[in-house]
């Protein structure tokens, strides 16, 4: 697909998530849905004026992280493409540097997904606070915009870990895990609001 996918009509973009190229790929799709989930908060938001006092911040929030996220889906694609092709030029890198530059291809290609998961939980805890405290009316939006965040930071953080190659150990790992924990909190406590 050429050019940015978030100049796509949705239909092209689908096809192009289904497609024989390796990007867009998980990454694209985290930022698409974590995204998607930003809107959902400052859709609820704005109809949650009357009902809470916070409102007119969480759309600011939720703005700027819509705003920060979905540009993600294409610099994922791009940092995953160059990831693939210093893995598969491997040979013809200077053996001296070989093992430093895939790392550190690999490296930035964990860097975007781990902005994507950060994102994702906090726009869940954003979520559930709408659900607790904003219009009831617009509730399930908000219970939706929860699920899709944490799904969105769920993805995301596995992919730092895939990317990295990591171990339990690796610091990065560890936060993006706690982040996932975090969001299915959130979206937990949304869940059980929205009932």
């Amino acid at each position: 697909m050429a050019g940015d996918l978030l100049d796509a009509p949705v239909g092209e973009l689908l096809e192009s998530l289904a497609g024989e190229n390796p990007s867009p790929g998980g990454g694209s799709a985290a930022a698409i849905v974590v995204a998607m989930a930003a809107g959902l908060v400052a859709k609820v938001a704005r109809a949650s004026h009357s009902y809470w006092d916070e409102a007119g911040g969480v759309i600011g929030q939720a703005e700027s992280f819509r705003a920060r996220v979905a540009p993600l889906a294409q610099a994922d694609a791009e940092a995953y493409d160059e990831a693939l092709s210093a893995l598969r030029g491997r040979e013809e890198l200077a053996e001296r540097y070989r093992d430093q530059q895939i790392r550190a291809a690999l490296e930035r290609s964990a860097e975007i997904p781990l902005r994507i998961a950060e994102a994702g939980c906090d726009l869940a805890c954003l979520a559930a606070l709408l659900v607790e405290n904003g219009n009831p009316e617009v509730r399930a939006d908000a219970a939706a915009a929860a699920i899709l965040a944490e799904s969105g930071a769920r993805v995301a953080a596995q992919l730092v870990g895939t990317n990295l190659g990591a171990t339990a150990d690796d610091p990065r790992v560890r936060h993006v895990e706690s982040l996932v924990e975090i969001a299915a909190d959130a979206s937990e406590r949304a869940l059980a609001a929205a009932r």
